[in-house]
């Protein structure tokens, strides 16, 4: 009841609302909001070859979205509250995929933080539940917003045993702008600002920072992803640079 009444105080548009809850002998049920399109994992990873791709546009607010509502959890909420859980997977996408964050205050359940998390989104220095900060919480979102970049999962054992790591194959190669053009996921048919994706990918090679103290805040975060956002509009405004491809229509590039 501790846990149902903290959730129940988290307000925030990207984060999934707690409608109610039972808490009978064997029926111990949280009930949220459902979300039209599901998980960010599934779109990214589960998608058929029917599905339409989300654009570098839809991508990068996914991103801003989801690290707004950690900058609530951790600089807003009196306690900060630590999330714990932070993967692709339990960041669900509402009608118009804007990016709604689950399993917000539940950490005290997460004993085991590296087979909660799975293979990828664990920080080096979480070899045990009580050394996870916030700033592990950090290196999680990093390891998403290399997904929502690469299309890739955060470890794949069908990959060539140096890239099965997302993180140690991609996290060299992140100021090479040669090797980052290579890296972004095909899916996207070379439909994005190249300013856009280099600041991405300076925000994701500062989240996945080995040493926890060097990764930044929350906030700062957010701060660069807006600008993140804001570049991209303006390239959609003025009919900007998007790729060597040269394509810019809306029905392209945007949402949808």
């Amino acid at each position: 009841m501790e846990v149902v009444s903290g959730i129940s105080k988290l307000h925030h548009s990207n984060i999934a609302e707690l409608l109610g809850y039972c808490s009978e002998s064997g029926y111990q049920l949280l009930v949220y909001e459902l979300q039209q399109n599901g998980s960010l994992h599934g779109f990214l990873h589960l998608s058929d070859d029917y599905s339409k791709p989300l654009t570098w546009d839809t991508r990068v607010r996914i991103a801003l979205g989801t690290a707004r509502a950690v900058e609530y959890l951790h600089e807003v909420c009196m306690p900060s509250v630590i999330h714990k859980n932070l993967k692709s997977s339990n960041i669900l996408l509402d009608a118009v995929l804007n990016p709604r964050l689950a399993d917000c205050g539940l950490g005290v359940f997460f004993e085991d933080t590296s087979d909660n998390l799975g293979p990828g989104y664990n920080p080096p220095e979480c070899t045990k539940p009580s050394a996870y900060t916030m700033k592990s919480d950090i290196y999680s979102f990093g390891v998403v917003m290399l997904e929502l970049l690469t299309g890739r999962k955060p470890f794949d054992s069908s990959k060539p045993r140096i890239e099965q790591s997302l993180v140690h194959w991609a996290a060299p190669q992140l100021h090479d702008i040669d090797a980052l053009a290579q890296m972004v996921d095909p899916a996207l048919r070379g439909l994005y600002p190249p300013k856009s994706l280099s600041r991405f990918a300076d925000v994701i090679a500062l989240c996945i920072q080995s040493e926890p103290e060097f990764r930044p805040a929350m906030s700062e975060v957010v701060q660069s992803l807006a600008r993140c956002v804001q570049h991209t509009s303006i390239n959609k405004r003025l009919g900007g640079d998007l790729s060597t491809s040269r394509r810019s229509d809306d029905s392209d590039y945007g949402y949808y």
